[in-house]
């Protein structure tokens, strides 16, 4: 298997740039024709690489695809889910290359996706090509790759519940996440929940001239400001009341394990350009950035932001703000519990309007479990080493739903690394990766399959 894919690695690699020529970004409704385009290409893509059925199926919003290889009924049946919309590639002047024109510098592949996640979808493809081309498949295979994992993937749970029957397998096998290093292997043992809203804080009716109104009129930037600055305490700890009410407690014994993951606060921020770390009291940055959950304004404006001087008194503010969630929280729960804390601590000249955006809840997946302990061994197989189990501080919404609605696990067998700059200007992913990644499924294959 190894003399075939190093005959294709080109071609693999070209197949991936397809995808990422593509940009089928989700929350850009000018990007719509874009999303089946991609969609209609990994149909081609699959239906290429050995699946005997491959098609675009509708859904309330972007369309997913599904494909399948059946092989035997007594075979079990792995499903692998992706997703095929990428993140807004703004600011763009910040890219070293064009973020839809993916080019191999420096050993990488950079561009919009090539990580997250058409590289990593990819490494599941060609592994699934290589295994069938050999004739070494010992298990059923079916494919889920949506449009929408970026936005929150609002249609996606409405589609499982119409399509159980479609889905039934005994497995997830996700590589939407990444290892701690390209030499410690690792598999993603919990990821965070979401929860993410938008707050509109408006004083008076229009906007005003500061120098006639400013000291007698709130300013509405100024109030947000200070909301938003009290959602938080000196010690890092959310101020919303009942917010930790359900926090799960993470055992001693897990929290132990986390403290052998290598890591150095100093090289981390070394690599972030910051001089000192904050968070929450008594947890170490890892345990931080895992366990616990946080509050976060992801953006914030109001009043004039252009070129020179404007000297007004804005009639609104605005801010997007998310919290990652941990076991045992709710996200609709804590909307509510976000709500109540604003209506009370808004002061009676400006009213705060919070609008709930999307969501989802936390996931944790048990290190027993037989395709767990198939991936560890492949892992192993690969990189020479057993990999660590983690947990991760992303949100991957729809996982935890596939467990809620199809009744079914998934192993979170990632090969992203941090340097990879998923989400931000110049994205890119190791090739190396990008070829063990393809070799280290080819192995859960085989530790999977039926014997």
């Amino acid at each position: 298997m190894n003399t075939y894919i190093e005959t294709n690695k080109e071609r693999f690699l070209e197949e991936l740039f397809s995808l990422m020529r593509i940009p089928s970004v989700s929350s850009d409704p000018a990007h719509k024709a874009d999303m089946v385009r991609c969609a209609e290409r990994w149909t081609e893509l699959l239906l290429s690489s050995g699946a005997d059925k491959a098609v675009v199926m509708p859904t309330a919003g972007n369309p997913v695809v599904y494909g399948e290889k059946m092989v035997d009924p007594s075979y079990p049946t792995i499903l692998v889910y992706s997703h095929y919309d990428v993140m807004p590639v703004a600011p763009l002047e910040l890219w070293n290359t064009q973020p839809f024109e993916p080019v191999v510098k420096d050993g990488k592949i950079w561009g919009r996706g090539a990580d997250d996640d058409k590289g990593q979808a990819m490494i599941q493809a060609k592994a699934f090509e290589t295994v069938v081309k050999n004739g070494q498949l010992k298990c059923n295979v079916k494919f889920l790759f949506e449009g929408e994992e970026e936005i929150g993937s609002p249609s996606l749970e409405a589609f499982c519940e119409e399509n159980k029957e479609l889905l039934k397998a005994d497995i997830i096998l996700v590589s939407d996440t990444g290892m701690i290093a390209e030499d410690i292997p690792s598999l993603t043992t919990g990821l965070r929940g979401l929860a993410y809203w938008q707050i509109e804080v408006t004083g008076p009716n229009k906007d005003l001239h500061s120098g006639i109104f400013g000291g007698a009129v709130a300013n509405p930037v100024n109030e947000l400001c200070k909301i938003i600055a009290d959602m938080t305490d000196e010690k890092g700890y959310i101020t919303i009341p009942g917010f930790y009410d359900d926090v799960e407690v993470v055992s001693t014994e897990e929290r132990d394990m986390m403290a052998q993951v290598p890591h150095s606060d100093q090289e981390y921020m070394d690599a972030l350009g910051v001089k000192a770390l904050f968070g929450e009291e008594g947890y170490s940055t890892l345990e931080r950035t895992s366990i616990r959950p946080t509050f976060d304004v992801c953006g914030i404006w109001g009043g004039y932001t252009g070129e020179g001087a404007k000297t007004v008194l804005p009639s609104k503010a605005f801010a997007k703000v998310s919290s990652r969630l941990v076991p045992g929280q709710d996200h609709n729960k804590i909307a509510d519990l976000l709500v109540a804390h604003l209506e009370s601590v808004a002061p009676e000249y400006v009213d705060v309007k919070v609008t709930p955006m999307h969501g989802g809840e936390s996931y944790v997946c048990p290190i027993t479990l037989p395709a767990y302990k198939a991936a560890e061994i492949a892992f192993e197989n690969v990189f020479g080493k057993k990999p660590l189990a983690v947990r991760r501080g992303g949100s991957i919404p729809i996982i935890a739903a596939f467990e809620r609605v199809l009744g079914i696990k998934s192993i979170l067998m990632g090969f992203g690394l941090e340097s990879d700059a998923i989400h931000a200007p110049n994205e890119n992913f190791p090739v190396s990766l990008f070829d063990k990644g393809i070799r280290t499924v080819i192995e859960f294959y085989k530790e999977f399959g039926a014997k």
